[in-house]
């Protein structure tokens, strides 16, 4: 019986790792080999070929396609033609650190097949074709099995915030900032969450073939109890239209404009004022927004659909983006490091327009969030509360929508023990 030979090699983050890698497997292999080789001549057994050499590794930083294949000591030639036909499916200038990758080579060293995974969701393949002649190139989607799972959380003095919950709950940040998205038109989590309140969900995980979690899908139905107040939600796609999120009576849960900036949960350090002791320039002054505190780099998000009237350094406010909405609104995103829009460009709620930062007159890393209406400064946190919600279900699907919700918020009722554990993902390879 065909023996497999199989040694995983974990490449270190310094320079010349993939060479030496690829140099113990190849010596390992050869070694082994040999010995084997010897015992079955002695034994009088039938000759077998030898078993391709398997490297498994991450890429390190700075390397390219190409170095990769050259530290794993793939010939010269081959590394051109694996290059080029890589190039015919993918952008090969977008391989990115500590992705993974896995190289089989033949005992006579010839490249037989190289794997890169693009994202938690792609694979780049190149094999050697049948005749040895040529490589083959394809993008193909990461196999992955799905689940439906049910998660719960409480609020109380242990775990005192939404993130603290549901981490020990085992969840991860995403499905945090997952749910706090959903409710976020009726719940303020950095102020009116408190000791009591109680979540629960529906939501599908997604795991590859070797069982490892592979991330969420989407949130299908969710429950959150605030300060005796229940809200529900469901997930639901209008015909031609895009998803989104309603409750009971198939009034949309998305707001006008967003409770916050940012996506993750904000702390308020410095609420509206028309007079506040400015921390800089310590004199009495208007603060006509809301400052959050978060790490620079977080990612800052556009309220609401709007125009890009404004990018660039302004004074004390440093890099801002101004944008212009419907009915007379306007938001501004003040000590940006970065800036991701230009003047002129149409946004959509939720798109990414900078980066937190600390440029201009600031003290530390944070960002100035401000509303107009009709020219002048408003509070933030007042206005969004009085914001209507988008468009209802319409009525002509209102059966349609009626059905689902009642079957998936069943599925929440169901206890996790009696729920299928896995069913297979469509378009599975």
């Amino acid at each position: 019986m065909r023996s497999h030979i199989f040694i995983l090699v974990i490449l270190s983050s310094v320079a010349g790792a993939a060479a030496s890698a690829c140099a113990r497997q190849d010596a390992s292999a050869l070694s082994g080999g040999g010995q084997s080789s010897a015992a079955s001549a002695r034994a009088g057994d039938i000759q077998l070929p030898h078993d391709p050499r398997i490297v498994a590794a991450r890429v390190v930083a700075g390397a390219t396609l190409a170095s990769v294949l050259r530290g794993c000591k793939v010939a010269e030639a081959e590394v051109a033609a694996v290059v080029a036909r890589a190039a015919s499916v993918f952008d090969v200038r977008k391989v990115r650190t500590a992705q993974p990758y896995r190289l089989e080579k033949a005992d006579d060293g010839l490249l037989r097949r190289f794997e890169y995974e693009i994202d938690s969701d792609r694979l780049l393949r190149v094999t050697r074709s049948p005749s040895n002649a040529a490589f083959v190139a394809e993008v193909l989607p990461i196999a992955k099995t799905r689940a439906l799972v049910t998660v719960g959380g409480r609020i109380d003095r242990g775990t005192p915030s939404l993130f603290a919950a549901m981490d020990a709950a085992g969840e991860a940040i995403d499905l945090s900032i997952n749910l706090a998205d959903i409710f976020s038109g009726e719940i303020d989590f950095s102020t009116d969450v408190q000791p009591g309140d109680r979540f629960e969900l529906l939501v599908e995980k997604q795991y590859r073939d070797d069982h490892v979690f592979a991330g969420y899908g989407p949130i299908l139905a969710a429950e959150f109890d605030n300060a005796g107040r229940r809200f529900r939600a469901v997930r639901f796609t209008p015909p031609g239209g895009a998803p989104g999120y309603y409750d009971d009576r198939g009034a949309s849960m998305r707001r006008f404009f967003l409770h916050s900036p940012l996506k993750f949960q904000p702390v308020v350090t410095s609420g509206f004022s028309r007079n506040r002791l400015h921390p800089v320039l310590r004199e009495y002054r208007p603060h006509l927004g809301v400052d959050y505190r978060a790490p620079i780099g977080a990612a800052v998000i556009a309220v609401a659909d709007g125009v890009v009237v404004e990018a660039g350094i302004s004074g004390g406010a440093g890099r801002m983006v101004h944008l212009r909405h419907v009915n007379g609104f306007e938001s501004e995103y003040l000590h940006l490091s970065t800036m991701t829009v230009r003047v002129g460009m149409h946004v959509r709620q939720g798109d990414v327009i900078g980066r937190v930062g600390m440029s201009g007159l600031a003290t530390g890393p944070h960002l100035d969030y401000r509303l107009k209406k009709n020219g002048a400064f408003i509070n933030p946190l007042t206005a969004q509360r009085a914001m209507p919600p988008a468009d209802p279900i319409p009525a002509a699907q209102r059966a349609v929508f009626g059905d689902m919700r009642d079957r998936v918020f069943a599925e929440l009722a169901v206890p996790p023990a009696t729920r299928p554990a896995v069913s297979a993902a469509a378009g599975q390879q």
